[in-house]
């Protein structure tokens, strides 16, 4: 897929045009997923030296980290870092998840400069969001995530599927599908990573060096391809936190899963919005704290893979047991 635009620098109140295209990678890929983040892709990793424990030269890879200024229309909004992939999904995630972009709006181009590090949607609708932005509140992301005050505004008016279902032998399934997934994780680490999942099928896995960028990526995506939410399952290496339990809710998913554990809030804002919420979902376990109705226990923990070492995050290795 390509997208071509023109690209906006903010200089005082003038503007600069240039032309511009975003290449997508063709879906869908030979291990099945429509879109994921592309470990081979040379932009998202640098090759590093240095030495071990024991003085011993190294060759490593590390993630990348670039910073994107999102704006909407003529208003800057926000400066994020990212490893750089998908802007295009990412900023119309971002704006979505922020309530500053609606389900009926009509996005009239996304244009892209990669020199400027700069995106802009751009929409039918006039927006202004200044007194909004006014109201941001720091999050426990990482890379520094960051909600507005009005967010919570429209939470407790969403609905969530109640017919929804999660299989266990589908949670088990879809687990050892993504863990053994080729990824940036097993490339260079230090990354978080979401799937979105239909049954034990996962379709679209997105990295990032925070966990709400990746978010924001299959909610962009879900937008663009007009993606229904109500049979969806979330999955995510990182920790159930409030804002990933509001992210999800406002995304319309009634599940969502983690291999990481658990905030006390992100388990009483799951509770209130009827989301369902597994964490610590590792080899043969998982614990369920909230929209436990979804659940069918039909698969045996007992024929479920093991984590073999190389796919395990940090504090996975007791799990195995």
């Amino acid at each position: 897929m390509c997208l071509s635009g023109i690209a906006v620098a903010s200089a005082g109140n003038a503007l600069e045009a240039k032309v511009v295209t975003l290449t997508i990678a063709k879906p869908p890929f030979d291990d099945g997923f429509l879109l994921r983040s592309d470990p081979s892709d040379p932009r998202l990793s640098a090759e590093v030296t240095g030495v071990d424990h024991l003085g011993t030269k190294v060759t490593t890879r590390v993630v990348t980290e670039k910073a994107l200024t999102l704006y909407l229309n003529r208003q800057e909004i926000v400066t994020m870092m990212t490893i750089g992939d998908h802007p295009d999904l990412m900023a119309v995630g971002y704006l979505l998840n922020q309530n500053m972009l609606h389900a009926d709006d009509e996005i009239t181009a996304i244009d892209y400069d990669d020199d400027l590090e700069v995106v802009v949607v751009r929409t039918e609708r006039e927006t202004d969001y200044e007194a909004k932005l006014q109201k941001k509140v720091r999050t426990s992301g990482c890379a520094q995530g960051t909600v507005f005050g009005d967010v919570m505004e429209n939470f407790s008016d969403i609905e969530l599927a109640p017919e929804a279902r999660l299989k266990t032998s589908w949670l088990y399934t879809l687990t050892h599908k993504i863990n053994t997934a080729p990824s940036l994780y097993l490339e260079a680490g230090a990354i978080h990573g979401c799937v979105l999942c239909q049954g034990d099928v996962p379709l679209v896995y997105m990295e990032d060096v925070g966990r709400h960028n990746a978010v924001d990526k299959i909610a962009g995506w879900m937008f663009m391809n007009k993606v229904a939410a109500d049979d969806k399952i979330f999955y995510t290496t990182g920790r159930l936190t409030s804002e990933m339990v509001i992210k999800t809710v406002m995304m319309g998913i009634p599940i969502l899963v983690s291999r990481s554990g658990f905030t006390a809030w992100g388990v009483e804002l799951a509770h209130k919005a009827g989301l369902t919420l597994i964490g610590r979902a590792r080899g043969k376990r998982f614990l369920a704290l909230a929209g436990l109705e979804r659940i069918e226990f039909d698969g045996d923990p007992t024929e479920a893979a093991n984590e073999a070492s190389r796919h395990r995050r940090k504090g996975a290795a007791e799990d195995n047991s």
